[in-house]
């Protein structure tokens, strides 16, 4: 099995999930990062947020958006996708639902015009798991493997 395809069956047994990521975003050149919860499917992390909200108002400025957490980083373009209802959404729908199903619909309302979906086209990667590190650009087709030991004391 070819590396990058190999590193596409380890993403999605690492994200094809409710996962918490910290997402940057810019406004004029100044950075922003929150936390938000993710779901990855083929070659995109997707979120579920508002249309309102600082972090969609961001990214339809500048859509270059960063996410990390335990070492796991990724870039890639960020696009609000529209609400959950519209017909090009309904595949990615029903896996959000799933995926969110202990908070989607107490935390989301359908009714509300403003809900939406985003989606991160990722660009570049690194993740690791098993011993194994993974380099990866999702633009090229291309991933790099090597041994990899998270080896950081993380301290609260």
């Amino acid at each position: 099995m070819e590396v990058f395809e190999k590193s596409l069956k380890v993403m999605n047994q690492l994200f094809s999930k409710d996962y918490q990521f910290a997402l940057a975003t810019t406004n004029n050149n100044i950075p922003s990062v929150r936390f938000i919860d993710t779901y990855y499917d083929k070659g995109c992390f997707y979120i579920v947020t508002y249309a309102n909200s600082k972090k969609v108002k961001e990214l339809e400025i500048n859509e270059n958006v960063s996410l990390c957490n335990n070492l796991y980083s990724f870039s890639g373009l960020a696009y609000n996708i529209g609400h959950p209802l519209k017909s090009q959404n309904s595949e990615i729908r029903e896996k959000l639902i799933i995926a969110f199903e202990p908070w989607y619909f107490k935390h989301n309302n359908e009714n509300d015009e403003n809900m939406c979906y985003v989606k991160v086209e990722l660009m570049q990667g690194f993740f690791y798991k098993d011993g194994t590190g993974y380099q990866v650009d999702f633009k090229a087709q291309k991933a790099d493997e090597f041994p990899f030991e998270f080896d950081i004391v993380v301290s609260e």
